[in-house]
């Protein structure tokens, strides 16, 4: 097989990326950030995706999550090709089907643990109640269920980290794209981030992309990809 043929198995598949190129205009030229990728993620598949700074690991899973739109190519999440979505149903799409993890928590700083848990599920038109249940549950979960009032100002690294997951999670996504989940933190707190991820995907059967810069926490967690001069090869 080829370094720009598909990279993946004839399986379920939540993510199928195929032959996407993205360039950006910069002046009179134009600038490759990567071409020809083709991407296949199973169902409750753990993928890393690793490379140096400046590869386009970031552009590649904001295209993957529907933030971006590829110079040419398709993808497709569950069967849907997200850029042939409005803007408003591509946003309806993401909240049911995928998860955003990164390096910086971006929980909203006036709201508590729950409250920020709660947002995926209210606005995807779950009662009050029903959104209560369900970040309650991821929490506890996670393991914060004695954090559960807290605003991220009184919680630590690690636990704003593990919010930013169960957030992520509590939707029951298809697929959780991870950047850098663990980039933030100290190395200790990293390793139980790492093992959160870990016990999550085996108990709920959720696929998870993630860029890393390292390499140790990418193998433990399954296949390994290498994003490096605009293509994406299977690191052995």
């Amino acid at each position: 097989m080829s370094d720009k043929a598909i990279v993946g198995a004839e399986q379920s598949m939540v993510i199928d990326c195929e032959k996407v190129t993205r360039t950006y205009s910069e002046g009179p030229s134009e600038l490759t950030i990567f071409s020809d990728i083709s991407l296949k993620v199973a169902a409750g598949e753990t993928i890393g995706i690793v490379g140096s700074s400046g590869a386009g690991k970031t552009t590649l899973l904001n295209l993957l999550g529907g933030l971006d739109r590829p110079s040419s190519g398709h993808i497709s999440i569950c069967g849907q090709d997200i850029h042939r979505l409005s803007e408003a149903a591509r946003a309806r799409f993401r909240n049911h089907h995928l998860g955003f993890v990164y390096q910086f928590h971006h929980l909203l700083p006036e709201f508590s643990a729950l409250e920020n848990v709660m947002l995926p599920g209210t606005l995807s038109g779950q009662s009050v109640k029903q959104a209560t249940e369900r970040a309650s549950s991821m929490l506890d979960r996670v393991g914060l269920a004695s954090r559960l009032q807290h605003k991220p100002g009184e919680l630590s690294g690690g636990e704003r980290q593990r919010v930013a997951i169960a957030r992520a999670l509590v939707n029951e996504p298809d697929c959780v794209l991870m950047d850098e989940p663990t980039g933030n933190l100290d190395e200790q707190t990293g390793q139980g981030v790492q093992a959160l991820i870990e016990t999550l995907r085996d108990q709920i059967g959720i696929a998870f992309v993630l860029v890393t810069h390292d390499m140790a926490m990418a193998r433990s967690l399954g296949r390994v990809l290498r994003l490096e001069q605009g293509q994406l090869h299977q690191e052995s």
